[in-house]
């Protein structure tokens, strides 16, 4: 059965969560391979909406598993506060619809306070992290000092590492002029409960979805953040602190990138970023201000009001390159209604020249500035449409125009919120 990796294609918030949790009915299991409680997927469900942080969107279709990967940083009281609500609302009925990694890494204290104190004393220069923890548990795991999931079930081993850490995290701390409270004993006592928690879930998700892949099951990786905010990939440095394009799905769920047969890209019908960094075709406008309105534009984790702009075919381009993605779903399609034009960029203009893929370097790709080219709108509403014909012209043209410049197929758009308002073109789970 096909395999499929579901990734951001622009600097996330596309709506990731909304397009799984549709492909969830025709999978068996759900994947997260990277992030943290950073990423925010917002679903909505007969009208009701759900926010998840760390469990995949999948988590909310019985008899389907959700699985968190190696590749994933946990904060595991956010993990148990997600799993008690899911519970009380009557989801995750069964607890073998979750398996989490013994190998994922676990989010601290000291990270957290570390994040916060970094991102104050940067002043203008700050990337624009949520203080969460996310990019020193990232460091601590590559400098093999970090703290694991199957750390956190055995108190013993939880409380050495602790006193092995603590100092060294006080130093960091204190040279960043914070004086930290950093009680140790509270700590091994918070997460030794924390891991008496999660014992149920943890396991070998490698071996799991081996054994899975083994049996003929289909499994749906979904990615966290976008492919802009990969730390390799995207805008360095404002960027996060994992790798989001879709070959991380392999290496942070521990599958061979064999089992892996379909990449979508999920791209909003315009952009937004959030935090600092390069975003050529931001709109510091009443338009902009316009679409941040209409699209409800902010962030799903932090409140933060996201910057908005033009789709960005350039940006798109080299998405599609770097995940090599088979396929696009379009989201919020619906927020364009009312514009008369739209604007899409097909290049950029950098010192006289005009350039059609991205440049590597961040301080050019600060100083470019978009060609667009203008295409006609409609005003009516999509809310209620579900279907590709029933789509008014100009906007079929429109998502037409968008799969030519990035040279794509579409396969999904998004109308709306809810699980329903999105029009499948393509099932990548049926070829």
């Amino acid at each position: 059965m096909p395999n499929v990796v579901v990734v951001g294609a622009q600097w996330g918030d596309e709506g990731k969560g909304k397009v799984v949790d549709l492909l969830t009915e025709f999978a068996d299991v759900v994947v997260r391979f990277q992030g943290g409680n950073n990423a925010g997927h917002t679903l909505v469900v007969g009208g009701e909406k759900t926010v998840l942080h760390l469990i995949p969107a999948g988590i909310l279709h019985p008899g389907k598993t959700c699985v968190i990967g190696n590749g994933v940083v946990i904060d595991p009281a956010v993990m148990v506060g997600e799993i008690d609500k899911l519970k009380q609302r009557g989801f995750l009925k069964d607890d073998a619809q979750l398996v989490v990694s013994l190998d994922a890494h676990v989010i601290m204290p000291w990270h957290k306070a570390i994040d916060i104190a970094r991102e104050q004393s940067m002043g203008e220069g700050k990337i624009g992290t949520t203080g969460r923890g996310i990019g020193p548990t990232y460091e601590d795991k590559v400098a093999r000092r970090g703290m694991r999931i199957r750390d956190i079930l055995d108190e013993s081993r939880l409380a050495r590492k602790v006193q092995e850490r603590i100092p060294a995290a006080r130093e960091a701390l204190h040279r960043l002029g914070v004086s930290p409270e950093l009680d140790e004993v509270g700590i091994v006592r918070q997460y030794a409960e924390l891991g008496r928690r999660l014992s149920r879930y943890a396991g070998d998700a490698s071996l799991w979805l081996h054994r899975a892949i083994r049996l003929g099951k289909s499994l749906l990786f979904e990615g966290a953040q976008g492919t802009m905010l990969d730390v390799d990939h995207g805008t360095y440095p404002f960027v996060t602190s994992s790798n989001t394009v879709a070959a991380n799905a392999a290496t942070g769920s521990g599958v061979g990138p064999t089992c892996i047969d379909t990449v979508i890209g999920i791209s909003k019908a315009y952009s937004t970023r959030v935090g600092g960094g390069p975003y050529p075709t931001e709109l510091k406008d009443a338009t902009g201000d316009r679409l941040r309105q209409i699209g409800g534009e902010y962030g799903a984790t932090t409140g933060r009001p996201r910057r908005t702009g033009w789709f960005d075919a350039v940006a798109l381009r080299y998405a599609a390159r770097v995940n090599g993605l088979d396929g696009m779903a379009i989201t919020k399609l619906d927020v364009l209604s009312g514009f008369p034009e739209i604007q899409v960029a097909v290049a950029y203009r950098f010192d006289g020249k005009t350039l059609e893929e991205m440049p590597s370097d961040l301080e050019s790709l600060e100083r470019c500035q978009p060609v667009y080219e203008t295409v006609p709108g409609w005003s009516e509403k999509l809310e209620g449409v579900r279907s590709w014909e029933g789509l008014p012209s100009t906007a079929r043209s429109y998502v037409e125009r968008l799969a030519a410049l990035v040279g794509v197929k579409v396969m999904a758009v998004s109308v709306g919120a809810d699980r329903g308002q999105t029009i499948l073109l393509e099932n990548p789970f049926r070829r």
